[in-house]
């Protein structure tokens, strides 16, 4: 069995990034949780709301702009989490949860904010939030029943924003926190079998057997 230079480091990498993806998956959920006591997910109020987080709460700036950037991150990093077990080449089928928590936290990560498009009411995100319900309605069979339970049966409204918050927060939120952690335990527990794996290949090959005690019989 080879362990490549290259091996080693890609699997430290993947390490390093599932660390990553939990921490910036905390950052955003504990400045989530801050930003909603201030927070009002209603049409006339959401963006008045923000606007007051952003000038009058103490380290409410603070908080809101590390809410979106941990946001961000987590979408890039999670991508590139991707990539580097693809260039890693770990298929196997120890790496099945690995992969599937990896795969469905980018996309939960996405989905965040994907719905919190709408959320801040200004008139970039209502304007793509108008365009992104006309391509979620042209969707085959389930599309007016998806537009209606986002928009709640009618036009974008404060029934829309309070049905986006809730998915939001309560939903994909919780999924992405529970997606990452198990990211992570999955790779470390598959970078500790794959060490305990080559200490005992190296043992087999070098034939490094502990001696007998001196006063051992045969």
């Amino acid at each position: 069995m080879h362990n490549t230079q290259s091996d080693v480091v890609l699997r430290r990498i993947t390490t390093i990034l599932s660390v990553v993806i939990v921490t910036l998956t905390l950052i955003g959920a504990t400045t989530g949780i801050l930003l909603s006591f201030y927070y009002e997910p209603a049409a006339g109020r959401a963006y008045q709301s923000l606007k007051i987080i952003d000038t009058e709460v103490s380290y409410g700036w603070l908080f809101h702009k590390a809410h979106q950037i941990a946001g961000n991150a987590a979408v890039v990093i999670a991508l590139i989490q991707i990539v580097v077990m693809f260039v890693s080449r770990q298929f196997s089928k120890s790496w099945l949860a690995a992969w599937i928590s990896g795969i469905f936290f980018t996309l939960s990560a996405i989905g965040l904010g994907w719905t919190a498009m709408i959320l801040s009411w200004d008139q970039e995100g209502f304007w793509r939030f108008n365009i992104e319900l006309g391509t979620i309605e042209a969707i085959p069979f389930v599309g007016s029943v998806l537009r209606d339970i986002l928009t709640g049966g009618g036009a974008i409204s404060t029934v829309t924003v309070q049905h986006l918050y809730t998915i939001h927060s309560y939903l994909i939120s919780v999924a992405a926190i529970i997606l990452a952690v198990v990211h992570l335990l999955s790779v470390l527990w598959q970078e500790k079998q794959i060490k305990k794996m080559y200490a005992e290949a190296d043992v087999s090959e070098t034939g490094n057997i502990p001696p007998k005690p001196a006063n051992a019989q045969g």
